[in-house]
């Protein structure tokens, strides 16, 4: 069996961690996989949405340490692969939906962190242990989109302590997107990246981009930067497109051009 699963369908990428004897505990060459198929979901131009997932009852609950120790200090930073760590689902142009089943501990709670939206079950658990390692939150995520996605206090707590948050108060938060019984989870988190995949794959990538870069903008900045993503959506063929299936009231067909 393949730890780290990849597969196309109807225009959604599924990447599933799949070590559940290890819950999900990231290797360093697991995460080179998992990083070139995040690369390759990234260029693929039949793929619209990133959906990463575990197996039943496991997510990832961090980077396997006894891997981590074998490695010298100077190593352990070490990102081999397309993707860095540190930017990895952020830097995926693409919609991604993370969903999250059982444990989702440091780079785990921190892949969680950067993927758009989280659909996640009763039983999902994330926490963000970096300072009880002697460490800090290793992608940026949880010190710089947590504290934007649940507000700093919040964040500050979750840093802090290293204390789990569960499903309930995630989706209190608006951490969590949904939260549904285990065995409804697979099937939600379908849904939800399936029917983000029907819209345009030319705005949802500008979407994406606008946000996160709005996050660190001056409203000029973003401003500008909304009429020229909105410049080029005028020119797309996607475009074109939504207005035509619009008008002869049909699904749209759109190419991402």
């Amino acid at each position: 069996m393949r730890e780290i699963r990849y597969e196309v369908t109807d225009r959604v990428a599924t990447l599933t961690i799949d070590r559940p004897e290890k819950r999900g505990a990231m290797t360093y060459a697991m995460f080179d996989e998992f990083s070139a198929d995040v690369a390759r979901a990234s260029a693929d131009p039949d793929v619209t949405v990133l959906l990463v997932t575990g197996v039943p009852g496991s997510f990832c609950s961090g980077i396997d340490l006894a891997d981590l120790a074998s490695r010298s200090p100077d190593d352990r930073g070490r990102r081999d692969g397309d993707g860095r760590a540190d930017s990895l689902l952020m830097g995926c142009p693409k919609p991604v939906v993370a969903a999250v089943d059982g444990m989702a501990v440091g780079m785990g709670a921190e892949f969680a962190t950067q993927a758009d939206l989280r659909v996640i079950s009763t039983r999902a658990r994330f926490s963000w242990n970096f300072v009880h390692r002697g460490l800090v939150s290793d992608t940026g995520a949880g010190t710089w989109l947590l504290p934007r996605q649940i507000g700093v206090g919040p964040a500050l707590r979750l840093l802090y302590t290293g204390a789990d948050l569960g499903a309930d108060e995630a989706l209190a938060l608006g951490f969590a997107t949904a939260v549904v019984e285990p065995d409804a989870l697979p099937q939600a988190a379908l849904e939800l990246a399936s029917t983000i995949a029907t819209a345009s794959p030319f705005a949802l990538v500008r979407t994406k981009k606008l946000v996160l870069d709005g996050a660190g903008a001056r409203l000029r900045t973003h401003v500008d930067a909304t009429r020229a993503a909105m410049a080029e959506c005028f020119a797309s063929d996607d475009h074109a497109e939504g207005v035509a299936a619009f008008l002869e009231r049909r699904p749209a067909r759109f190419t991402g051009r």
